[in-house]
């Protein structure tokens, strides 16, 4: 008489191989494993995946700035070019270093103004919120551009708010005046394809350069509305996209949100009168 075996293995001869039960075992063992080897290629891939998003953060950044040429090697000209810098936008002043909830510093190397908004010791809740963020990071990357002789030619600020379906993140680049626009440029946004998503088109994107964000009496005055104002109010109008109401009003609310005393304001106002 031949020996039984017990155990699963036992199990396993015994059992029909089309039982409900076998079946069930082969399924969940298979979704197991398959779920262990994506998670090992998550980890095992996340540095890569944190490089490239920086190194897409950047060629934004070299867009935006005028200075981005197709085969350059982007982290090499980045570095050359710019010197970031973290804000307090309470004060306007520069920090080198940012608490986070567990007590341990940011520096300019590794602070996350995107992600600091879900930092509440980084971050607080709006009241006054036009643009529609919910929670605004107290602490903002900039990223200053120098000529030859080490003064300042540019200086890019992060932007973002909501638009139609989607939270829009980009950059502005305002002139050495610190009030005239040199360019704008969102690198993530899901605004409805044809129409919202116009933000990314360069002929739309073009309509920024040279657009002046305050009057000479320190009055905000740029605004994306329909029209085309003559005289001295076409320097501070960028014309709507057509037939996106909503996402040109989302784009209106956040680059006056970004550029008022909210945002970067105090910063700017100590950067033009020379006291950074």
């Amino acid at each position: 008489m031949p020996e039984t075996k017990k155990g699963f293995i036992g199990w396993w001869q015994n059992t029909p191989a089309d039982s409900t039960a076998k079946t069930l075992f082969v399924a969940i063992s298979l979704c197991l494993f398959c779920s262990m080897v994506v998670a090992a290629a998550a980890v095992a891939l996340r540095p890569v995946q944190e490089a490239n998003q920086l190194l897409d953060k950047r060629r934004n950044i070299l867009e935006v700035a005028g200075l981005y040429q197709p085969g350059m090697n982007i982290n090499e000209v980045f570095t050359s070019a710019f010197e970031p810098k973290i804000v307090d936008l309470q004060t306007g002043d520069y920090v080198d270093e940012v608490p986070n909830s567990n007590g341990e510093p940011f520096t300019v190397a590794d602070y996350d103004d995107v992600a600091a908004t879900s930092d509440m010791a980084l971050s607080s809740e709006l009241e006054n919120d036009p643009a529609g963020l919910g929670r605004q990071a107290r602490y903002q990357m900039v990223y200053l551009l120098k000529d030859d002789s080490g003064a300042l030619d540019k200086v890019v600020l992060p932007i973002s708010g909501y638009g139609l379906w989607s939270t829009l993140y980009g950059f502005i680049t305002l002139e050495e005046d610190t009030n005239t626009i040199f360019g704008l440029q969102f690198y993530d946004q899901a605004e409805t394809p044809g129409l919202g998503a116009e933000v990314d088109n360069p002929r739309w994107k073009a309509l920024w350069n040279d657009k002046r964000l305050r009057d000479d009496s320190g009055d905000l005055r740029i605004n994306v509305s329909k029209g085309s104002p003559q005289g001295e109010a076409a320097d501070y109008h960028i014309d709507a996209l057509a037939g996106a109401t909503l996402t040109s009003r989302g784009v209106d609310n956040l680059v006056r949100f970004w550029m008022g005393e909210q945002g970067f304001a105090p910063y700017l106002e100590k950067l033009k009168n020379g006291d950074l």
